[in-house]
């Protein structure tokens, strides 16, 4: 389990029995601020303890999705279009408008972690705007997996999705000919 420095300081009283604690190896320190009740700890649960309002989207949702085999380098997080830059080496930051940064979030378990991650209709719109910023090899896996489960996905969410965004004709173009 990981915890932060303020439920650290709850649990031991105060910084003097936390480094105790973490000297006689009863806690581990992973990162500054954030601690391990586990001497090794799953990234992915310290990146949402650090970042508890960010959401998994690009690539690395497409790997949790079991879309692609392609083990992402980078976590993609996305993240409110004014928020902060994440200064953290292992992601890649998306900025999202604000009225469409909740839309298809759904929490799921990956590894034993509760993450915030868009679902697989949400994740086909952003496939279909992005294709251009990816990989023409995996578009093409990803798009071939997405017709094989074209028969498991609600179509109302994709139908809704592809009105709300932005460039709405060139998204509905797109599943006209590269999807149904």
């Amino acid at each position: 389990m990981i915890l932060t420095y303020t439920e650290c300081i709850n649990k031991y009283g105060n910084d003097y029995q936390l480094e105790k604690a973490v000297a006689e190896e009863c806690i581990y320190r992973v990162e500054p601020g954030l601690y391990s009740t586990k001497r090794y700890s799953n990234e992915l649960e310290i990146i949402f303890k650090k970042y508890p309002n960010a959401i998994l989207t690009g690539e690395y949702a497409f790997y949790c999705h079991d879309l692609t085999d392609v083990i992402p380098e980078k976590y993609y997080i996305a993240t409110k279009a004014k928020a902060a830059k994440l200064l953290d080496q292992r992601i890649v930051q998306i900025y999202v408008r604000d009225d469409l940064l909740m839309l298809g979030v759904t929490e799921t378990n990956i590894n034993g972690v509760m993450v915030k991650i868009y679902d697989k209709e949400r994740m086909l719109i952003e496939l279909l705007r992005n294709k251009n910023t990816m990989s023409y090899d995996l578009y093409k896996e990803i798009l071939g997996n997405y017709r094989k489960i074209i028969e498991d996905l609600q179509i109302w969410r994709i139908q809704e999705y592809a009105d709300i965004f932005p460039k709405s004709k060139m998204i509905w173009k797109a599943l006209r000919e590269e999807v149904f």
